[in-house]
């Protein structure tokens, strides 16, 4: 399995981003897909993930409302929009799976709850 994360920058607070979690390599039907980020000297946070098998999606209460998960099952890709960002989003963007056949829930949010995981994109927000 390969995870390849691309779209990250510099943007000013308020823009906006989209970044992309290119899979393949798949051997199982169904999987979740997570997203987490990573700021320096901070523990890796999950920020949203997203069910194949139900299509249910988890956000994190820090990013609610301005962060979107979506899915394009045809190019095994996910993305993750980012809007109205602010400069403590700045981090390092990881996209991570697993394969399950499950709806997501709090613990999509863990780390330990993959087994695949990208390089990571860094995001970069000045104020």
């Amino acid at each position: 399995v390969q995870l390849v994360e691309s779209g990250g920058g510099l943007v000013q607070a308020g823009e906006s981003l989209r970044l992309s979690c290119a899979a393949s390599g798949f051997t199982f039907d169904d999987y979740i897909i997570g997203w987490f980020r990573q700021a320096p000297g901070k523990e890796r946070e999950g920020v949203s993930c997203v069910s194949s098998s139900d299509g249910t999606t988890y956000y994190a209460d820090s990013v609610k409302a301005r962060f979107t998960i979506s899915s394009d099952d045809a190019t095994n890709t996910v993305y993750l929009h980012l809007d109205s960002l602010k400069p403590e989003d700045t981090a390092v963007y990881y996209c991570a799976a697993v394969g399950v056949e499950a709806t997501t829930t709090r613990r999509c949010a863990l780390p330990s709850f993959y087994d695949y995981w990208g390089q990571g994109t860094q995001v970069t927000v000045s104020s």
